[in-house]
């Protein structure tokens, strides 16, 4: 039987080793092994039990002396001793001894001259089904000159940590060893964890090649060529509005930026999937057959119809496809020089303008700060909108110190001249929740209009006005959207309450940032909100 070099991690007695098998083979193999059924489109749908989301204080990093210093130590980036990581490596092998194999030898980095072969090592079928689909894959030719990968990932969802024992939080574990070049993942089936340790191991080899690594998505002009980034965290839309029918997708969630321009990570997108709809995300919704992964949507056992209303599993109801099921995908997935840069942010607290263009200290401010908010109700005890900063829009997986990527990507805008602004994909006319009149979240169609008239130069030509709470130029109008929605106190009914929430949110934001970078240069402390 072939082990293609597994018994150099210490697998040395497999039942089956299988080895970038087709996704036909694979969703045979995740059915007879009963990890999934298919829905009526074609698509393998599993539920991954315990853990329907990332879990980020599971994630620890092996201390060595080498890497040390190269950390930001903390409540993301947690330590944990080679010993510890040496003993549940060595318990996770002797897991899977004597069980079926499934290992996807593939590729990160779509610019070859940054490209980064991953080995995954995988206990289920369904899993690999999701990283064969969602990494760069190879060519027949490719695979046979693959040669040894850069970095392995081994995933056993059913290896379960003895927090006491093994020195971690939990009977998952995410552990990343930058100096074995080794990732361990257990006890977790969220396949997310596996894409997300790529990406975080892309994270920090990347700034030493002189690329920005960016949890972002992209797409371009398919006549000019021209490129467009969007950053913004889970929920703000940085896939829906990256998926525009009229350019073509580079991809939806991590790219880097080099000399060159624009490359995407994957050769595959990661969608949500709840209150999914054909008429508003055409692209996504027909991505949903053979071949792809669903994750926690709720299917009728009879019809085998999705019911993407229903979140009785997760709000994070997912799916995983191959960016080539996009009809305008970029393959290879690779762009020019950005033009426009998007920060999207989800405002629940309703009071941020549906755009604004950002000069060049207001973005590096905005970047580094990584503002979007989660809505009452969708966590125990959070009773009105909360605030959630997350540096650089990706700081779990954003190993070195945020200045590192925030200075790279300064330098970027001023070298290139690109434009950047601001989007709220979030709430007007009102609050999410809460008391008094509730406002309405933001039409995608007038979105999706604003971030076109940024991409083709429109709001270049239109008149400002400076808000002065939160420190923002709001274009006063914008083509084929609504002038009374421009400014966000003017479609509230109660002004007052208006001025309390902005005046409430802007004090967020500077304690926010007092806090966490109290060493930022004067130039982009007073970029932002003002918090008087």
């Amino acid at each position: 039987m072939e082990t293609f070099g597994l018994e150099k991690l210490g697998i040395i007695n497999p039942t089956a080793v299988y080895r970038n098998l087709s996704p036909a083979q694979l969703t045979e193999a995740a059915l007879r092994r009963g990890e999934g059924t298919l829905s009526n489109t074609g698509a393998l749908v599993v539920t991954t039990g315990k853990y329907t989301g990332r879990s980020p204080e599971d994630k620890f990093i092996v201390d060595t002396p080498t890497i040390h210093d190269s950390i930001a130590w903390g409540k993301v980036n947690r330590p944990i001793s080679q010993d510890k990581f040496n003993a549940i490596r060595a318990k996770m092998v002797a897991y899977l001894q004597n069980r079926e194999i499934f290992i996807f030898d593939g590729m990160a980095g779509a610019d070859p001259a940054c490209t980064t072969k991953f080995r995954i090592v995988n206990e289920l079928a369904s899993q690999n089904l999701f990283i064969h689909q969602l990494l760069i894959r190879p060519t027949s030719e490719e695979l046979a000159a693959y040669g040894e990968a850069d970095f392995t990932i081994i995933a056993a969802p059913g290896f379960k940590c003895v927090p006491d024992t093994d020195g971690v939080h939990s009977e998952a574990a995410i552990l990343v060893d930058y100096e074995q070049k080794l990732v361990l993942i257990a006890g977790s089936q969220y396949a997310g964890e596996i894409k997300k340790s790529v990406f975080s191991v892309m994270n920090y080899l990347m700034p030493n090649h002189g690329v920005l690594p960016m949890h972002c998505s992209a797409n371009m002009d398919p006549e000019t060529g021209d490129t467009a980034v969007f950053f913004g965290l889970s929920g703000t839309g940085k896939t829906t509005l990256s998926a525009d029918p009229a350019r073509k997708l580079i991809g939806d969630d991590e790219h880097g930026w080099s000399d060159n321009g624009i490359f995407n990570f994957e050769g595959g997108c990661y969608a949500k999937c709840i209150n999914l709809d054909p008429e508003g995300e055409p692209e996504i919704y027909n991505a949903i057959r053979f071949g792809s992964l669903v994750e926690n949507v709720v299917m009728d056992p009879e019809t085998r119809e999705f019911d993407f209303f229903d979140g009785s599993i997760t709000e994070n109801t997912r799916v995983g496809y191959p960016v080539n099921y996009i009809d305008n995908a970029a393959i290879p997935g690779v762009g020019g020089i950005p033009k426009v840069v998007i920060f999207l942010t989800a405002d629940a607290f309703g009071v941020l303008p549906p755009i604004a263009r950002l000069d060049e200290n207001a973005a590096m401010y905005h970047f580094v700060t990584g503002f979007t908010s989660k809505l009452a109700g969708t966590e125990r005890g959070v009773k009105e909108p909360q605030p959630t900063f997350s540096t650089l829009f990706g700081e779990p997986f954003m190993p070195m110190d945020p200045s590192v990527y925030a200075n790279m990507l300064g330098e970027r805008i001023e070298k290139y001249n690109t434009k950047v602004y601001l989007v709220n994909t979030g709430w007007t006319g009102g609050p999410a929740s809460g008391e008094g009149k509730l406002g309405s979240r933001m039409k995608l169609k007038f979105t999706r209009a604003m971030v076109t008239a940024a991409l083709n130069g429109e709001l270049e030509k239109v008149e400002y006005k400076h808000d002065d709470t939160f420190n923002l130029d709001v274009p006063q109008s914008c083509p084929n959207v609504p002038s009374e929605i421009m400014n966000p106190r003017d479609t509230w009914e109660d002004k007052a309450a208006y001025d309390v929430s902005a005046k409430k949110l802007a004090k967020m934001f500077a304690d926010n940032f007092a806090k966490k970078y109290p060493n930022m240069p004067k130039n982009i402390a007073e970029a932002g909100p003002k918090g008087e």
